[in-house]
């Protein structure tokens, strides 16, 4: 199914919803009562963390960023969000978040490839086996709560074990009728309007929610006045459920949920040089006009739960998910690639000029369509059973996964000339003439995990079983209808074993000692000849929480078998986009530390103070073999060297003044030097980020209980820094922004 077609349906099932919901007239009630009765959370999304209610006593390192937290500075840059976890470390690209650039631990960040990403408990990347680059995000700003996973708990979640997992949960459905209004217009062209309203009836509940957001963007084209470098987004769910009679012993639920989501931005690959970034970091050359990226995805899940209230319960899923994007942006010039032509500008200075605007000869400028299409579908099912033995609570959880996906690339390539600093089509390339293939993964997953808890001690020991078999099918450049059959058929497969264990120990009710190992795990891409990514990962940490102060300590250590580096056209490499190249043995540790606490009780009990501090100090991150590759970044390593994109340093830190009617929070974010390619020794002051310091604000005022107005101020004194030097050129990070707010409760 294309996402126009669910878009279709979808538009059905809401006037079908509409309907039911304007003839329904129940009692609330006793939903309520029995769902208290059968164990069921407020939220009606599956977490991670599940069942186990004090997160104090989880065996692994876990944060939660509840709606608390996101109501403090209502950001809809996920990226933003997430420096609040230490452990964690995002690459900017284009400013707003639209495509975040994720890692955990070291596990890399190009496109948050190399962790598992979930929404509401389902795989939400396009193709989450065969092409995990997750250029489609679920939208920020309709998200109730995040969860991150790092240690043992991951494997629960596979198949990307290594650095860990986030769980992106969407708005629930309301306790009663109402929702929300969220209104903003800000700098930049920005205006953002957020919507939702539900209701949660004795036996039939629903919620209808969107996101409409749009930017004029704030960087500018040579001779294009008035060119927009911003985006379009327009975001959809539909959420329905079917709850049993509340007077029957056995709680059952059936679940519908659809979503859609349209975006259009005028992006593009295409940085600056250093000297063009220091005299106008906003500038674009006049090469990148028309550089566009268009996405419709579309996403299907149907999940039935029942629940025995006492000892039992379990949970289906039935999901769907398709993507289609194209992303049209610069390629080439006179077959150079666009960042060979900035990391030097002297020999490649006439196709530099054309960059800037110079007249060129017709197809000099190359455009590439990037057009893709994605699809993933599977079903997945767990069933856990509460128990004691002895003096020893147990809780088995036994889950299942069957899961197939596919990315279908069919590119072509357009010429084009400069002249007056404008560009003029000069060839149009034929549909599937430039790549024609599909990439398609087949997986069965079943996981094992068990919580025992015994006096003091909370044990954790869980099994993953991955059973993946990939097939890559490359056609002809010159068959755009594939008549003929693939020209090469590349299979692989693999059964893997991912065993886990978290222990805690209780000292005291505030005191917890944790450590925990896992092997961490990555498949490789379909066809590829790279050996899968493997590696045995420890923690060990203690926790404090006396209610009012929250302590984190915890070391960690990722000891890389084998680390698999893969050609993107955000990467760089000059391999062909997909090849994959085996970095071995790699060494990544560090200490992460977060802290809350809350000053109540403040000028005679009308103000509180909270203030937290997460901090992340990558002691190691170095590559412990030499090696040549084509992968730009890591090129020809040496024992020693950096991997790239890691700072040794990062911090965040947040403070608020909070009365009955108003409060003001205020956030600062440090990111350390980093390498922007392996390497080892004096930083290259073409190959670094350096260090940098950006200050958020947010002020509100609830001027009655439905009603609250606000302004936020991004990087409040406007730091002007770099954000990344990949893939093409440097790029800056997002100046002062600021916005104008209200929201209201319906």
């Amino acid at each position: 199914m294309q996402p126009r077609d669910t878009i279709k349906g979808l538009m059905g099932i809401l006037m079908l919803v509409l309907a039911a919901a304007s003839v329904q007239a129940q009692d609330k009630e006793a939903t309520a009562e029995k769902q208290a009765q059968a164990g069921e959370a407020v939220l009606d999304n599956v977490t991670i963390i599940g069942r186990q209610s004090d997160i104090a006593d989880i065996p692994g390192s876990v944060h939660v960023i509840d709606q608390e937290e996101l109501q403090a500075f209502m950001q809809s840059d996920v990226m933003r969000v997430l420096r609040t976890v230490p452990g964690v470390y995002v690459q900017e690209e284009e400013g707003f978040g639209l495509r975040p650039n994720i890692g955990i631990r070291g596990s890399g960040l190009d496109r948050s490839s190399r962790i598992a990403l979930l929404e509401d408990g389902i795989l939400i990347a396009p193709a989450p086996y065969a092409a995990p680059s997750a250029y489609y995000f679920p939208t920020q700003r309709r998200m109730h709560a995040l969860e991150v996973l790092k240690g043992p708990a991951a494997i629960s979640i596979g198949p990307r074990t290594t650095g860990g997992a986030i769980n992106l949960i969407s708005t629930p459905i309301p306790d009663s009728r109402g929702g929300i209004l969220d209104l903003r217009i800000g700098e930049h062209g920005i205006t953002d309007a957020h919507l939702n309203f539900g209701d949660r009836g004795r036996r039939f509940s629903w919620l209808l929610e969107t996101v409409q957001s749009q930017s004029d963007g704030f960087k500018h084209i040579d001779a294009q006045p008035g060119a927009g470098t911003g985006y379009d987004l327009q975001d959809y769910v539909l959420k329905a459920r079917f709850d049993s009679d509340p007077a029957t012993a056995l709680y059952q639920s059936l679940r519908f949920k659809a979503g859609y989501t349209e975006q259009l931005a005028d992006e593009t690959y295409l940085g600056l040089t250093d000297e063009d970034f220091e005299r106008d970091p906003n500038r674009r050359y006049a090469a990148s006009a028309g550089d566009v990226f268009e996405s419709e995805h579309g996403q299907l899940q149907l999940s039935y739960v029942i629940d025995s209230g006492q000892s039992w319960r379990s949970e289906m899923t039935l999901y769907r998910n398709d993507f289609s994007r194209n992303w049209f942006k610069l390629q080439s010039v006179n077959g150079a690639g666009i960042s060979s032509v900035l990391a030097d500008t002297t020999t490649y200075a006439d196709e530099f000029a054309y960059l800037q605007g110079a007249d060129s000869p017709d197809d000099a400028i190359v455009k590439r369509n990037n057009n893709r299409d994605y699809f993933s579908q599977g079903i997945q099912a767990e069933v856990a059973w509460d128990f004691q033995f002895a003096d020893s609570e147990f809780g088995l959880t036994v889950g299942i996964r069957l899961h197939e996906d596919e990315e279908d690339r069919f590119q072509d390539e357009d010429g084009y000339r400069m002249q007056a600093s404008q560009l003029i089509m000069t060839s149009d390339g034929a549909p599937g003439s430039t790549t024609n293939r599909i990439s398609s993964a087949d997986a069965r997953s079943l996981f094992i995990d068990t919580e025992i808890r015994t006096g003091n001690w909370i044990l954790t020991p869980g099994l993953r079983f991955e059973d993946i078999a990939m097939q890559r099918l490359d056609y002809s450049t010159d068959d755009p209808t594939r008549a003929a059959g693939p020209t090469r058929i590349r299979e692989n497969s693999l059964s893997v074993l991912i065993p886990g264990m978290g222990v805690l120990y209780r000292l005291n009710p505030d005191w917890r000692l944790l450590a925990g190992i896992h092997k961490g795990f990555n498949p490789p891409a379909p066809g590829s000849s790279a050996a899968e990514e493997s590696s045995i990962n420890i923690e060990l940490g203690t926790r404090y929480n006396n209610g009012s102060f929250a302590f984190e300590s915890i070391y960690f250590l990722n000891d890389y078998d084998n680390l698999v580096g893969t050609v993107t056209a955000s990467t760089g490499g000059s391999g062909e986009i997909g090849d994959q190249f085996d970095g071995g043995e790699v060494t990544v540790q560090g200490l992460e530390l977060s802290a809350d606490y809350s000053f109540t009780g403040i000028a005679d009990g009308k103000l509180d103070l909270p203030v937290s501090l997460s901090y992340t100090w990558t002691t190691k991150a170095a590559f412990e073999n030499a090696f040549d590759s084509s992968f730009d970044p890591w090129g020809d390593v040496q024992v020693g060297d950096e991997l790239p994109y890691i700072p040794e340093h990062q911090l965040r830190a947040s403070a608020g003044l909070q009365s009955s009617n108003w409060a003001l929070n205020l956030a600062a974010s440090y990111v350390g030097k980093m390498r922007s390619v392996a390497g080892q020794g004096d930083f290259l002051p073409n190959e670094t980020i350096d260090a940098h310091l950006v200050w958020d604000l947010l002020a509100s005022w609830q001027i009655s209980p439905s009603f609250r107005s606000y302004i936020k101020v991004d990087n409040l004194l406007d730091d002007i820094y770099i954000a990344a030097r990949r893939p093409a050129g440097v790029r800056p990070g997002l100046g002062r922004t600021a916005y104008l707010g209200v929201t209201f409760r319906l």
